[in-house]
């Protein structure tokens, strides 16, 4: 019998997790300092090196020793060449990640027993390695990572199960790092995705970036120095930019006093400064909020609902120019920052629910029996072949698209393929992500050789089917028809951020031994 069934939100500032109680409701879990959230910070301790601060201590250990902290990791999610040497040793995003995980498993465990099976949450636009990623990252501490589920679609899961919302429903996630816009049809406890556009490097953080910049241009213009001189100080003024982003969403004006090597000084940032400064940032959403409508084929007045997601929505430009764009003020009705952890209980709930129904106790099942939700493919993905051109009767190497964008989940879509010359030994087999033809305009993900049968005739039929399961896991098959042979792709990330098949499960478990506190 499934104990306890939790949803994770790993956020680029700010993570939580929730739990199903015993009817089928989402509930945060504080952590140990009996906070909601708990801030995607580590700082490893170098006074107890055994010792690996995550949290709010982390946050504030940073002004004393930015070299030993590490924030902000989800950026670099899936990013092979990124690692925080400490010590001597290297950690990966995946291992970092992990650490935050491991504080939210611990302190959950401490109040409610221990912690299992998780759906661990993810921006929509993530491609196949950052999502690969992220489920190795649970690996790493013991997690039974049992799906992924996309943070907007979790948090329109919360809010259509606590509240009435129905038709076109947009939500507009701009959280701490990352942003994200989807359209879906709701009708009820039915949810039906129908596209998702993104940017995985747009959120919170650039807005205190350029708060950050003003606060150094200031300085200087007035006292003729450096504010920054250290990356002790510019942690701190990191954190201090946050502080007045904060404000300026409640009132007009900000105070603050500025410390650099020339002396002290008081400066005032207006909302309208701060408005200014973002303005290229918040166009940027705007531009993906356009083209997902134009991919969903509606108008912005066929939209009946615009939900809010993240932390940044608070910011009062945001939602003013949604109002202005939609005809309508946006709902706002749940905590922005909670409802993506709660939405991804409820999907872990129904994860668990849809694969081992008798591991689910009664009440919660009955809890959750009448929610449907129908997600979809957030990207296209193909292979790389080299068919003849039918004018000029030479060979093209092309990208083919197996798997369309916007194809409801589970899915699965062969098509056929054949060898190019007589007595070809092996295949190239390339798996790929991307709307484009061009090769050179999508991203290869998965390359690996496929090992033919000798002594062979040209045109030999290579049959590939992919297939994409609800849980956010991709499989590939790479079929020789005339031997039978096959090729076996399960997509996952290994410690470097590449895709392999299998490589993963080696590192199940492998952070158990470092001490989080």
């Amino acid at each position: 019998m499934a104990k306890n069934i939790v949803g994770i939100d790993l956020g680029t500032t700010f993570s939580a997790l929730a739990l199903l109680n015993s009817i089928g409701k989402p509930e945060i879990i504080p952590n140990a300092d009996g906070e909601r959230l708990t801030p995607s910070a580590i700082f490893f301790d170098e006074e107890n090196p055994d010792i690996i601060r995550v949290g709010i201590e982390a946050v504030n250990s940073r002004h004393l020793n930015a070299e030993r902290s590490a924030r902000w990791i989800k950026r670099h999610m899936g990013q092979a060449d990124y690692h925080k040497t400490i010590d001597g040793k290297d950690w990966t995003a995946v291992e970092l990640s992990g650490l935050i995980l491991k504080k939210l498993k611990q302190d959950c465990a401490a109040e409610r027993g221990e912690i299992r099976d998780a759906v661990i949450s993810v921006p929509a636009h993530f491609d196949e390695v950052r999502r690969k990623a992220t489920m190795d990252a649970g690996a790493a501490i013991g997690l039974n990572v049992i799906g992924i589920v996309n943070e907007p679609v979790a948090a329109a899961l919360y809010y259509a199960t606590t509240r009435e919302v129905s038709g076109k429903v947009l939500v507009y996630d701009l959280g701490g790092g990352t942003f994200d816009v989807t359209i879906m049809n709701v009708a009820g406890h039915q949810m039906d995705i129908i596209c998702s556009q993104g940017d995985h490097a747009l959120g919170g953080i650039d807005f205190d970036r350029e708060i950050l910049e003003i606060l150094e241009r200031m300085y200087k213009d007035k006292l003729k120095a450096k504010l920054i001189s250290s990356d002790e100080d510019r942690a701190k003024y990191e954190d201090e930019s946050e502080d007045i982003k904060k404000t300026l969403s409640r009132r007009r004006v900000a105070k603050k006093m500025l410390y650099g090597s020339a002396g002290s000084m008081r400066v005032e940032i207006t909302r309208e400064m701060f408005e200014q400064a973002i303005s290229s940032l918040v166009a940027r959403t705007d531009i993906l909020v356009e083209v997902a409508l134009e991919e969903a084929g509606l108008k912005p007045c066929e939209i009946d609902t615009v939900l809010l997601v993240g932390g940044s929505t608070r910011i009062p430009t945001i939602r003013k120019r949604l109002e202005k764009m939609f005809g309508s003020r946006p709902e706002t009705a749940v905590n922005v920052d909670e409802c993506v952890a709660l939405g991804a209980a409820l999907h872990a709930g129904l994860t668990v629910l849809r694969e081992n129904p008798d591991a689910v106790p009664t009440g919660i099942a009955s809890g959750l029996k009448d929610i449907r939700l129908v997600d979809v493919c957030n990207h296209s993905y193909g292979t790389i072949c080299a068919p003849i051109n039918k004018e000029t009767g030479r060979r093209v190497v092309e990208n083919r698209i197996i798997l369309k964008k916007n194809t409801p989940l589970p899915c699965e879509a062969s098509q056929m393929f054949y060898t190019v010359s007589q007595g070809q030994a092996a295949v190239e087999v390339t798996i790929t992500q991307g709307e484009d033809s061009a090769p050179e305009y999508v991203n290869t993900i998965a390359t690996h050789k496929f090992e033919l049968p000798p002594n062979r005739a040209a045109e030999c039929p290579i049959k590939v089917t992919y297939s994409y399961d609800v849980n956010q896991r991709m499989h590939c098959l790479f079929e020789d028809v005339e031997s039978d042979r096959v090729l076996e792709v399960d997509l996952r990330a290994d410690q470097n951020g590449n895709l392999s098949e299998g490589k993963s499960k080696q590192k199940s478990g492998s952070l158990k031994a470092f001490k989080v506190e």
